[in-house]
């Protein structure tokens, strides 16, 4: 369904939407950006680019005017789907949909989708970068690059991160390969319920939207039930099951497909450490041999890839303590993905922040199996001293700064230093991006 010679109207000023409004005016559509806030200086310029363009803009609220003009709405992955503005849309009955699904409606460049609660920029990440030795790839979605503004060029495949939010708005797209990486509770006041939050993203893995080929977790146990219910060919991994699978098996990460076995790449060979990584391997894999990469360029691509930032990311060695950079872990549950890559070894976790006051019984089980003392920071401190205490674990240390936490753990000499916060960052940063920086220089700066 072309847009072209339609009303678009295109919510909110984020790097996505303005992608959207540019797109859409590209594709023939006379469209109108409404921001709900008021405009900022640093964004005069795209305003009075969009503008030049003949894009009508508005700002500090969503006009009736704009509205009622409009036949079909881009929303952003920002604005939740009970929010204001969404229910005067849809008591006009007005199309709102994501600008990934705008991009997949205009363009004929199949995506490969990479959904799931933790690892998907990581897999997505190292998907593109395998596919990159052989083919025109991008990454995109929720990675940084909205697939609208890379829509234009010669491309033979999208890698897209998918959040949730994006695929709730997403009702007809079709991907070649989904991915779904795993499912933990998440964002369930955003979708308004454990349910919805699971079927956003199940709907790439059903019909009539369902992808050629489904990739699931299969230590998974939500997903692993789920696959029965996807359709297309589906590949596990994590396990051998089946006939289309990918695996570990004698340390090394082996493909499956039709019953026959490939071996790719031993464990020792992979950058990237713990089960985690190795289950984003594998998805990575699989997703390379659809698209008919082959053995050698595929573990090749894997030797030379550095994890993304603030993402298990290694930072530097130094007399004899091994520094990890986690602070992506904004939640216990990815800082048990990071704890539980750490065995028999003296490790030291510097955690806490702004406390999400979620459950940390398994979090304090995980400390307890691989950490042998945890340095708290940040406004969580006392609850988290308090849940580590009552679960049996008194190994601890508080500091004020996070500097201090890194001094503190250096004098401990230990095997390896993880930052794995289990919490946001707003407390004492701007960002989880901001705290991993501090974090990475102020250990780079020692000697």
């Amino acid at each position: 369904m072309s847009i072209k010679g339609k009303k678009v109207l295109v919510l909110g000023l984020s790097k996505s939407g303005i992608a959207a409004a540019n797109f859409a005016n590209q594709h023939g559509a006379e469209v109108y950006l409404s921001e709900g806030k008021p405009i900022t200086d640093d964004k005069l310029m795209q305003i009075k680019d969009l503008e030049k363009k003949g894009i009508h803009t508005e700002f500090s609220g969503h006009s009736e005017d704009f509205i009622n003009k409009a036949e079909l709405a881009i929303t952003s992955p920002g604005i939740p789907p009970h929010s204001e503005i969404l229910q005067r849309l849809k008591n006009k009955h007005i199309p709102i949909i994501s600008e990934l699904e705008l991009c997949y409606r205009e363009c004929d460049i199949p995506f490969i989708i990479i959904t799931g609660t933790n690892g998907k920029t990581t897999t997505t990440a190292l998907t593109e970068h395998i596919l990159s030795k052989k083919l025109n790839t991008k990454a995109c979605g929720n990675i940084g690059t909205p697939p609208c503004s890379i829509a234009e060029e010669d491309l033979d495949y999208f890698v897209c991160e998918a959040s949730s939010f994006q695929l709730a708005m997403s009702p007809s797209i079709k991907p070649f390969i989904a991915v779904w990486t795993n499912f933990t509770p998440d964002h369930v006041d955003w979708h308004q319920g454990l349910e919805n939050y699971f079927n956003a993203k199940a709907r790439i893995f059903k019909e009539p939207q369902n992808a050629q080929y489904s990739i699931l977790n299969a230590k998974d146990e939500k997903l692993m039930a789920f696959s029965k219910e996807a359709k297309g060919t589906i590949f596990m991994f994590a396990e051998n099951i089946g006939d289309n699978c990918c695996y570990e098996k004698n340390n090394s990460i082996i493909f499956k497909r039709n019953g026959i076995e490939e071996e790719i790449i031993k464990l020792e060979q992979c950058p990237l450490i713990g089960e985690h990584n190795y289950q984003n391997i594998m998805c990575a894999i699989i997703c390379a041999k659809l698209v008919n990469i082959d053995n050698e360029t595929i573990k090749q691509a894997i030797m030379e890839f550095k994890a993304p930032e603030h993402r298990l990311e290694k930072v530097r060695e130094l007399n004899g303590i091994t520094f990890y950079n986690d602070s992506k872990a904004t939640n216990p549950e990815a800082a048990i993905v990071a704890i539980n890559s750490f065995n028999n070894v003296n490790a030291v976790l510097i955690a806490g922040g702004r406390d999400k006051n979620t459950d940390l019984t398994e979090f304090c089980k995980s400390i307890k199996k691989h950490i042998t003392t945890v340095i708290l920071i940040g406004e969580a401190t006392d609850r988290f001293e308090k849940n580590l205490l009552q679960n049996g674990f008194t190994n601890i240390i508080k500091e004020t700064t996070l500097e201090s936490a890194i001094d503190k753990s250096i004098e401990l000499n230990p095997n390896v230093v993880l930052l794995s916060p289990a919490c946001a960052s707003f407390d004492m940063f701007t960002s989880y991006e901001n705290r991993g920086e501090v974090f990475k220089e102020y250990v780079l700066s020692r000697v």
